[in-house]
């Protein structure tokens, strides 16, 4: 017998049909055995709906009050598969997250989780109940509803697992697991069996959509074993762990991921003295502003060109920033380009593997693919490539590491 966490998302509870269909789910493992807690989000569109109707009242509501708001969503859902279980024969209990006492601290509409009383939920665990809890809020300690931002849900589900010190949090998607690189960009891409937390966080903050970082981050620093898994197909899907198990069959890249919301922004001829990069990139950190990638080139001059990539949504925004610095330093011109994007590789096995830089930087140049910017850490290396390049670029990079999907019919010997 196993205590498992299970998350179903929007798209997995977004009709009273697929509701049904993960009450039967729930009920299968329940059936074998296991104790079973469920998070579930809001419908599929819900959320939005809710936030729709208070921006007809106020083109900026109130964080509090649209806090109340927009918990009302994954209320409903609870509420609709605690009945279908109990439907079903399954006795079950569901909870707001202000039931369960999920602390957060008061920052409404991106709240972080304190802590989480879990008496409440191992009484009724005792108890042979299927416990239904809501995703994406909590409750600070003045008793206000919060809610956690976009991919909470996810973060409610490790956090409770992690709380439950549970065997297992299985976070249920419209994907069978976390693949080599996007199926819809290269057909030959391969679901991955394992990955590590450390590789699962930088696919995340890279571009891969499977998982939210905030809970790949919870999963590792807690370590709950998390499983990504497809709704309504069955199958292994992938385990995100924190082994690096040591094998021969081991390939020295696990992914390869992308991002096309990407801008980069340059400002030329900037006096070359100490405290430049402050001067240029505290005002765009000032203006909320995240600054991704940075390069920076001194000229026989004495003058420096300074070039970072921004979220394409703050393009706009960094540049009048970036504007106003060159009038205030004297710099040459200021420069943008929103027709790029990010390739990255990622795997642990960079660590043991020399020339994995190079490899890509080959295969690229086999396309005639130019690299217009490079950033690395000890497990990824990411480029900045023309946006057009992109999918060719992934493809190539995909074969050149080993990654495609061997042909149907042809086994190793």
């Amino acid at each position: 017998m196993a205590l498992i966490v299970q998350k179903f998302g929007g798209t997995s509870v977004g009709t009273v049909e697929r509701i049904e269909q993960v009450a039967e789910k729930v009920k299968k493992f329940r059936d074998g055995g296991d104790d079973i807690v469920v998070v579930v989000s809001a419908m599929s569109g819900e959320t939005n709906r809710l936030i729709d109707l208070a921006k007809q009242i106020s083109d900026q509501p109130v964080p509090r009050e649209l806090d109340v708001m927009v918990s009302t969503g994954e209320q409903v859902t609870i509420a609709l598969l605690a009945m279908a279980l109990i439907k079903r024969g399954v006795p079950a209990v569901s909870y707001t997250g202000n039931q369960v006492r999920i602390l957060t601290d008061s920052a409404h509409t991106k709240a972080r989780i304190l802590q989480i009383d879990a008496q409440r939920i191992q009484r009724d665990i005792k108890a042979g109940r299927v416990v239904v809890v809501a995703g994406f809020q909590g409750m600070d300690e003045k008793g206000n509803i919060t809610t956690l931002g976009r991919g909470g849900s996810d973060t409610t589900g490790v956090a409770l697992a992690a709380a439950l010190k549970a065997d297992e949090c299985q976070i249920y998607t419209d994907v069978d697991g976390v693949y080599t690189t996007d199926p819809r960009v290269v057909a030959k891409a391969q679901r991955l069996d394992k990955i590590t937390f450390e590789e699962m966080l930088e696919m995340a903050s890279l571009g891969s959509k499977v998982l939210q970082i905030r809970a790949v981050e919870f999963a590792g620093k807690y370590s709950v074993p998390l499983r990504v898994l497809h709704s309504f197909q069955e199958g292994p899907g992938t385990l995100i762990t924190l082994d690096e198990e040591e094998s021969m069959e081991q390939p020295i890249i696990s992914g390869i991921a992308f991002n096309r919301d990407e801008a980069k922004l340059t400002i030329r001829g900037v006096p070359d003295t100490p405290g430049v990069a402050f001067k240029i990139l505290g005002p765009i950190s000032a203006a909320n502003v995240e600054v991704d990638m940075i390069v920076q080139n001194v000229a026989h001059d004495n003058t420096t060109d300074f070039t970072f990539t921004v979220h394409r949504n703050d393009y706009n925004n960094a540049l009048q920033v970036l504007q106003s610095i060159a009038n205030e330093m004297g710099a040459r011109e200021v420069i943008g380009d929103t027709d790029i994007a990010k390739v990255s590789i990622v795997g642990v096995g960079m660590r043991s593997h020399a020339g994995v830089a190079s490899r890509m930087f080959e295969a690229l140049a086999k396309e005639n693919i130019n690299i217009q910017m490079i950033s690395t850490s000890e497990i990824k290396v990411s480029v900045v490539i023309e946006e057009k390049y992109l999918e060719l670029a992934v493809r190539a990079l995909h074969t050149a590491f080993e990654l495609d999907a061997p042909a149907a019919g042809n086994t190793a010997e």
